[in-house]
């Protein structure tokens, strides 16, 4: 089985154990911090649920239907958790204003201390090995559900000292403030991991990093060639797909043109896993028609 796949199951038992037991301990102590996180962690199972669908798909080679692949099922998946935690935040910041308001008191915050803190050590360990597989497998869905156990972590972790605190104070209004601060924090997480889900659904082109270490490596076989345009980027999934059009001398030979393509495609690929090239050659055209390896400098990267 994929590693992905093993991964993501693995964040799916995580996430059902522990809504059953913040549900049933916010339940019984009334606490709607922990209620909240109660809720957190249903949206965490819903994302990993889909998460564990979205790479199964997306490690399906390319067929007739997708000759790209399914990599961009991953990004689907990475806006709809964006879009859960955003609904989640929301929820739990009007359930947490009801609860300021009415002024209720918890039942044991003892209890409730203890299941938030083995809530956020169970979670920091599970979030760690997704973020490693993701960051192997280059994987968005991955990412964003570890991105949704680390944000349980520190939310689980900010209402365990606020029951601590509810104990030792015995003021019981920092619950739900607890909740509200914890919401608006989820919430700026699910904007970030919606905007860098989104990116790769419209073809933004690769990171600038990335674009450098393409240019560098088409570069290296400058003295075979006049220059190259019409560079683009984008990227589905964990697969880059890089497209140019790279000039050459007019008398040079179709097959030694060739052979600089696949020397460039190669490399390119030994710097950047899972990237796909496309090189159009073109000949110089009346403007550099005595274009030689003296003088490619007048038609490079026009």
């Amino acid at each position: 089985m994929d590693e992905r796949v093993k991964t993501a199951r693995l964040s799916i038992i995580s996430n059902s154990s522990l809504t059953i037991m913040k549900l049933l301990v916010g339940i019984f102590t009334g606490s709607v911090s922990i209620l909240s996180e109660a809720i957190h962690s249903t949206m965490d199972l819903i994302a990993s649920t889909i998460t564990f669908f979205s790479v199964r798909i997306s490690s399906k080679p390319a067929d007739k239907e997708h000759p790209y692949g399914h990599g961009k099922f991953e990004d689907v998946s990475g806006v709809l958790e964006a879009v859960l935690i955003f609904i989640a935040s929301i929820f739990i910041i009007i359930e947490a204003s009801k609860r300021l308001i009415s002024g209720k008191e918890l039942g044991s915050s003892v209890l409730g201390f203890s299941i938030m803190f083995l809530s956020a050590f169970i979670n920091f360990f599970i979030s760690r090995k997704l973020y490693k597989v993701a960051e192997k497998n280059d994987s968005m869905a991955l990412r964003a559900d570890a991105l949704h156990l680390r944000t349980d972590v520190y939310s689980s972790l900010g209402v365990a000292l606020g029951l601590f605190l509810i104990w030792i104070t015995n003021l019981h209004f920092l619950d739900p403030l607890v909740a509200i601060f914890i919401a608006v924090f989820i919430l700026k997480e699910a904007l970030n991991l919606l905007k860098t889900a989104f990116e790769p659904l419209v073809d933004v082109k690769l990171s600038d990093s990335e674009i450098s270490i393409i240019t560098s490596t088409i570069s290296k076989y400058s003295s075979g060639y006049c220059g190259f345009h019409k560079l683009r980027t984008r990227k589905s999934g964990d697969k880059r797909y890089v497209d140019l059009h790279l000039v050459f001398p007019g008398n040079m030979h179709m097959k030694n043109a060739h052979d600089i393509c696949d020397n460039i495609e190669n490399e390119m690929n030994k710097s950047l896993e899972n990237t796909e090239v496309m090189i159009h050659l073109e000949s110089c055209d009346n403007n550099c028609s005595n274009c030689g390896l003296s003088n490619k400098s007048k038609c490079r990267n026009r």
